[in-house]
């Protein structure tokens, strides 16, 4: 198995369009946001082109109100190497959701299951005192957790706390892998950039995003029923331009701000797969 990783913008998806003309491979995206229908303006999407060069998976397979999760993922990009290997292909995992690829290559601990009352309580807290108050708990009590979530994402946060709750986090603030060697011999390429070059690439798709029609998408989303508070809806574009919806941004303060969080997403990632074993 081939894992291509690297941050939002580096090109990951040109780089396995091109080895895929020097062997038979099959792509299984290991992006957060790509499994969603619908939201196809600001995930950054293989274009038809590219898609049509080469077989990707685990893109347009859920509905934005889906719970989509690391556990979730690495069930379904099992399948996927097993099915993809016995066809004589290579496997090769594409993408930037760290958690993703370590959920897939070193497995996860089980979770603590939920708790009902706990999370009505949470709940309450968010709608009397604000989402930010929850991840204003969570980040005393994890900093490590609560530096992955946006403050908003009132779903993940509540479950964030709800295992902070159990052990501490202390398994989970590295994402509960579970053997560091893993069940695959996996080829990793590590993808980078001058962080100058890729600061403007970032802010080039922001406006190519818009540009292809973001706000019309989330509007679509909204008319639909999907809640501004689902985690596909507060994921970054996406949560900008509810607020612009919601009339509390206008839609260049959307666009700059997509553009900052972008690069401190990308920041993140980076950090991420510094310290993933394997990846150079």
């Amino acid at each position: 198995m081939v894992v291509i990783a690297g941050p939002t913008g580096v090109g990951k998806t040109a780089v396995a369009v091109a080895l895929a003309r020097l062997v038979p491979i099959e792509v299984i995206s290991a992006d957060s946001r790509q499994v969603y229908r619908g939201m196809d303006a600001a995930t950054g999407k293989p274009a038809a082109s590219e898609r049509a060069a080469v077989v990707h998976h685990l893109i347009d397979i859920v509905d934005p109100d889906d719970r989509y999760q690391a556990a979730r993922f690495r069930a379904d990009a099992a399948a996927l190497v097993e099915r993809i290997g016995a066809r004589g292909a290579v496997p090769v995992v594409v993408g930037g959701t760290g958690l993703y690829i370590r959920a897939l290559v070193r497995g996860l601990d089980p979770a603590p299951p939920a708790d009902p009352a706990f999370r009505r309580e949470l709940a309450g807290v968010a709608r009397q005192e604000g989402r930010p108050a929850l991840w204003q708990r969570l980040n005393r009590a994890a900093p490590e957790i609560a530096a992955r979530l946006h403050p908003n994402d009132e779903v993940r946060v509540i479950r964030a706390l709800e295992i902070v709750r159990t052990d501490g986090g202390a398994r989970h603030a590295v994402g509960r892998w579970r053997d560091p060697s893993g069940p695959y011999d996996v080829t990793y390429i590590g993808l980078t950039l001058d962080r100058a070059a890729l600061a403007e690439r970032v802010r080039r798709r922001a406006r190519e995003f818009v540009a292809a029609g973001l706000r019309e998408e989330v509007r679509r989303l909204l008319t639909q029923g999907c809640s501004p508070a689902l985690p596909s809806l507060q994921s970054i574009g996406y949560r900008e331009f509810v607020e612009v919806e919601a009339g509390r941004l206008t839609g260049d303060e959307a666009l700059r701000r997509m553009q900052r969080d972008t690069l401190r997403y990308a920041k993140r990632q980076w950090t991420w797969f510094a310290r993933e074993p394997g990846i150079e």
